[in-house]
């Protein structure tokens, strides 16, 4: 379900699975957070921790947990300001509209539980994507969100017509058939980089399950996303 990948005095990075909600989902305890949360604070003796940002229930990688309400707070202001960067990866099987570029627009609530992308700008969802093509009509796209929206970058890859392959809402919606072949929703939480008390942090975190994502030909592109900061994105 979940391991950790590092600790610091005031919080915790761990690598969430694919396919776990972060909430409890029917039973009591189910959820990836009760499962973290009486994990680790046992193991590190605290007595509190506070979830600062979540993933969706298809999307697998890195989550920070504070330890403290101190350090929670201070993660609220710095996602609120958008000063944490993140960087996610998702593989699609359809033809992009476009291979790079913006995606921005207002979000608003769709059917079945789904959001859809407006023409308008009034509150705009914002992300920046790069894509690579990984042959078998597939292409892995390297996306970096500006704006923290439910769905967000679901949403944003269903919207240039290449929805998320496993992605049993968006992908079944845009193709009027789900995709059964696929053996979890292709969505990773894959770097985060941010300043935290006057220190700099970067994490860096290739999948490690889907078959998808451990060809050689995604392993070949992202010894050149290393540091997906320094790329040459698509102006916002």
């Amino acid at each position: 379900m979940f391991k950790i990948i590092t600790q610091t005095d005031d919080f915790i990075v761990i690598s969430k699975s694919a396919g776990v909600n972060f909430h409890d989902e029917g039973e009591l305890g189910s959820g990836l957070f009760s499962q973290v949360k009486g994990y680790l604070l046992e193991q590190f003796n605290l007595t509190e921790l506070y979830p600062v940002h979540r993933l969706d229930k298809i999307t697998s990688g890195l989550l920070i947990f504070a330890k403290n309400s101190k350090s929670a707070s201070v993660f609220g202001e710095l996602f609120k300001a958008h000063k944490v960067e993140k960087y996610y990866l998702a593989i699609s099987d359809k033809k992009p509209t476009k291979k790079q570029g913006l995606i921005k627009g207002d979000m608003a609530k769709s059917r079945r539980g789904m959001f859809k992308l407006m023409r308008t700008m009034n509150n705009p969802a914002i992300t920046q994507f790069l894509s690579y093509s990984l042959g078998n009509k597939q292409r892995l796209y390297l996306l970096k969100p500006h704006s923290g929206k439910t769905h967000q970058l679901r949403v944003a890859l269903s919207s240039v017509s290449t929805p998320i392959v496993g992605d049993t809402l968006y992908y079944s919606h845009s193709n009027n058939k789900p995709d059964s072949t696929a053996d979890r929703g292709y969505l990773h939480a894959y770097a985060l980089r941010f300043e935290f008390s006057k220190k700099n942090y970067a994490f860096v975190l290739p999948p490690s399950e889907g078959e998808y994502y451990l060809t050689s030909a995604v392993k070949e592109i992202l010894i050149d996303l290393k540091e997906p900061w320094l790329l040459n994105w698509p102006a916002l």
